[in-house]
């Protein structure tokens, strides 16, 4: 029996320090989930999940609406920050340091959460969604960073040339067997 998830990383989403959980989208997000939206509308959906984050909720709220679902929202699929928020980095060094990251589990920054620890908290939530809608399909609203980071913990192949390819928004079909990862289409044209 083959459960399918569609992952949906957030839409444009202008960066505001000290706004990281309430930022919402840009008009520009906001036009993108309607194509979003319409990429998904003829797949039947059981659920719809998201980070508790603002940009990721409103990235699959209309997909919950056309559906009459609740948003069913988890604190353990926020989004991975490799560093303190006020810990200020060169652009430059923010990717080397989320490569390394991605190729040692343990580590991150100082006030960053590791790969490992991201893993800990997301994984279990994703593991027991597959149990409860088992031969379903269900949309998880999501970030780059926990969504490689979940993806890394199916498949260690989801790396950082997997995150740095990643678009706002963007799209995945994972086809899951139990807890075996057995496909990953990606379904987003744009950007």
């Amino acid at each position: 029996m083959i459960t399918t998830v569609f992952m949906v990383r957030h839409a444009e989403s202008p960066f505001k320090k000290g706004e990281e959980r309430t930022r919402g989208l840009s008009q520009k997000g906001f036009d993108d989930v309607e194509t979003v939206t319409n990429l998904l509308i003829d797949k039947e959906i059981a659920a719809v999940v998201s980070s508790p984050y603002t940009r990721a909720i409103q990235s699959v709220e209309s997909i919950a609406k056309q559906r009459g679902l609740e948003i069913q929202t988890y604190e353990g699929l926020k989004e991975r920050s490799i560093k303190a928020w006020d810990y200020q980095l060169p652009k430059a060094e923010l990717l080397v340091a989320i490569q390394q990251s991605l190729e040692d589990k343990d580590y991150c920054l100082r006030g960053g959460e590791t790969i490992k620890e991201a893993q800990e908290r997301s994984l279990p939530i994703v593991k027991e969604l597959l149990k409860k809608y088992k031969g379903e399909a269900i949309v998880i609203g999501t970030h780059g960073s926990i969504m490689t980071s979940i993806l890394n913990g199916f498949d260690e192949q989801f790396g950082f040339a997997f995150w740095q390819s990643t678009t706002k928004p963007d799209i995945y079909k994972l086809q899951f067997k139990d807890e075996q990862l057995l496909q990953v289409e990606r379904l987003w044209q744009g950007d």
